[in-house]
């Protein structure tokens, strides 16, 4: 069997499960073929909603769930200390808080089990996210089943899946350095800001804030787009930057996680 048929396989040894839903490309994946398994009455997403995702994040999440039985958790991250103080583990307390919600609101509908889409290579970089859905009993069937993020994107296109090309996306509070006071206001900057690289046709990239500068990252091929735009860079020091730069490493997830290590084996 091919890792696909071994993923339906888990999934019907289920039978009935929820998904921690947030519409990028492994739980969208992981819903639809879900969906294509188990039947739409014994698969339940649900997406938590709150300021750690865009407003297109989560407009995007809902037209994939449109027709389908869903349930929308309203959570608020800042209400964790430690994603609040933008600490380094904040993801591990986040999680643990938002799934420990996705799990009973599970219970209330009568599903026992609760899957997420971390895939294989999620294994390989710094997500303490990822321990707290382990401690939870939360099951990650994509990486159970060793399918990594292109694979994943193969067997999206190949199922007809709308996001098998969807560009990568983390939490907000990514975009700022560790141990950062973080409010609404400030993730909504950033949102704000890497909206206006979206509208300019712009889909990976990050806006990460250091202060009063801002440092774009986007994809190589886009560095003249922003270049010769003076609109858009002034739109984005009207956000209350006195700087705007551009990252000549081009985007890469983790990008504060690499810049640690860098830092921490010098000298």
């Amino acid at each position: 069997m091919n890792k696909l048929e071994l993923l339906q396989e888990e999934l019907r040894n289920y039978g009935k499960v929820a998904i921690a839903y947030s519409g990028g490309v492994d739980s969208n994946f992981l819903f639809h073929v879900a969906l294509e398994t188990l039947g739409k009455e014994n698969v339940l997403p649900v997406l938590c909603r709150g300021a750690m995702m865009s407003k297109e994040d989560i407009e995007g999440a809902l037209e994939q769930l449109k027709d389908s039985n869903h349930v929308v958790l309203s959570v608020n991250p800042l209400d964790v200390e430690a994603f609040h103080f933008n600490h380094k583990d904040r993801c591990y307390h986040c999680k643990r808080s938002i799934m420990s919600k996705v799990i009973g609101v599970a219970k209330e509908h009568d599903f026992t089990y609760v899957l997420d889409g971390k895939n294989k290579d999620d294994e390989k970089v710094y997500r303490p996210g990822l321990k707290a859905c382990e401690e939870l009993g939360i099951i990650s069937p994509l990486a159970n089943n060793n399918l990594v993020k292109q694979e994943i994107r193969d067997y999206s296109k190949q199922l007809g899946i709308a996001t098998y090309n969807k560009p990568s996306n983390a939490c907000l509070a990514s975009r700022f350095d560790y141990n950062t006071d973080l409010t609404l206001e400030k993730l909504k900057l950033v949102e704000t800001g890497e909206k206006y690289l979206h509208d300019l046709g712009m889909l990976h990239v990050r806006l990460r804030v250091h202060g009063d500068v801002a440092r774009l990252e986007v994809e190589p091929e886009d560095f003249m787009k922003i270049i010769e735009n003076k609109e858009l860079i002034q739109n984005i020091k009207n956000l209350g930057f006195r700087f705007v730069t551009l990252d000549l490493e081009g985007i890469r997830s983790g990008g504060y996680d690499i810049e640690n290590i860098r830092n921490s084996t010098k000298g």
